[in-house]
């Protein structure tokens, strides 16, 4: 069993200001029957990340029914934590509202960025989402002082638990970033509890970042998939029987193409079921200036 890439889904024409290259970080969100909203992060021509979305059915999910005439979050005023952009990690449904919650980016002179984690909220299943906080719900502190990234959130038995990505290094070049996947929790999904748990850690000498966790459980057993890279990201994955303690897939589960659009990195998966088929959404070269596309499991 393993994946097969079906193709690419989409990459932006560069005819949408906020949506002129990438996409990335895929969400997928189920509408209805056979049809899903995508939900990526794109780049404007300043290099800022916004947030938009395009719909398809999963039968045929190269033909793209819809595409979001704007974005459904933007970058943040000036000099709040997501001034230089907004990258999403997941949507989830609570209590009647969804809960997005995205990575904000603001650019810095020492190190190359600095990153928290926002959140933004929508009262209905198919509406707009507003900030909760020009600030972030979950800012750098003593357990995460560098830069946070890339949330999964799941509810689970009335408890929020998330995994992100945090630095436990920095410096003045991003290869000098030492990245890996943290646990937290929280009882109202605004208010987070962080006790420094690494969840997913280095798997091999070279690596410096690993993030954007995707976790499903299936039955008794926890699945995460993430990306990790030391020359190219690449997509992993990991078990675990309680979510926080996990072992992990040395080879990856998904490697690049021969050629194409993602010849060069693999990354940033969202895997989710439909109709009894497991599939998974991922970027491809260049951080998703390529796009991004679509596997199966089988």
């Amino acid at each position: 069993m393993q994946w097969t890439k079906l193709g690419r889904v989409f990459v932006p024409d560069g005819r949408l200001p906020w949506a002129y290259t990438h996409a990335a970080n895929p969400v997928a969100e189920h509408l209805e029957g056979d049809f899903y909203r995508i939900y990526f992060s794109s780049r404007d021509k300043l290099n800022r990340s916004s947030i938009g979305f395009v719909e398809i059915d999963i039968r045929y999910p190269q033909k793209i029914l819809r595409t979001s005439a704007a974005p459904v979050l933007t970058p943040g005023e000036l000099a709040m934590f997501d001034d230089s952009g907004a990258s999403i990690g997941c949507i989830v449904p609570f209590e009647g509202k969804r809960y997005l919650y995205y990575m904000g980016w603001h650019l810095t002179i020492t190190v190359p960025w600095q990153n928290a984690i926002g959140l933004a909220t929508s009262q209905t299943s198919d509406g707009l989402f507003t900030r909760y906080s020009r600030f972030p719900v979950v800012a750098l502190d003593e357990v995460d002082p560098y830069t946070i990234s890339y949330p999964w959130v799941a509810v689970e038995g009335g408890k929020f638990r998330m995994w992100y990505g945090s630095n436990i290094a920095w410096g003045s070049k991003k290869e000098d970033m030492r990245h890996l996947i943290k646990y937290a929790e929280s009882a109202d999904g605004i208010h987070w509890v962080r006790r420094n748990l690494i969840a997913i850690d280095f798997g091999a000498p070279d690596e410096y970042a690993i993030c954007k966790p995707c976790v499903r459980r299936d039955g008794n057993v926890y699945r995460m998939w993430f990306c990790a890279r030391g020359k190219s990201y690449r997509i992993y994955e990991a078990e675990s029987a309680d979510g926080l303690v996990w072992q992990r897939r040395h080879e990856p589960a998904m490697e690049v193409s021969d050629s194409g659009w993602d010849s060069a990195m693999v990354e940033y998966p969202f895997v989710f079921d439909h109709a009894g088929a497991r599939y998974m959404l991922y970027a491809g070269n260049d951080f998703g200036k390529t796009g991004f596309g679509i596997a199966v499991f089988g």
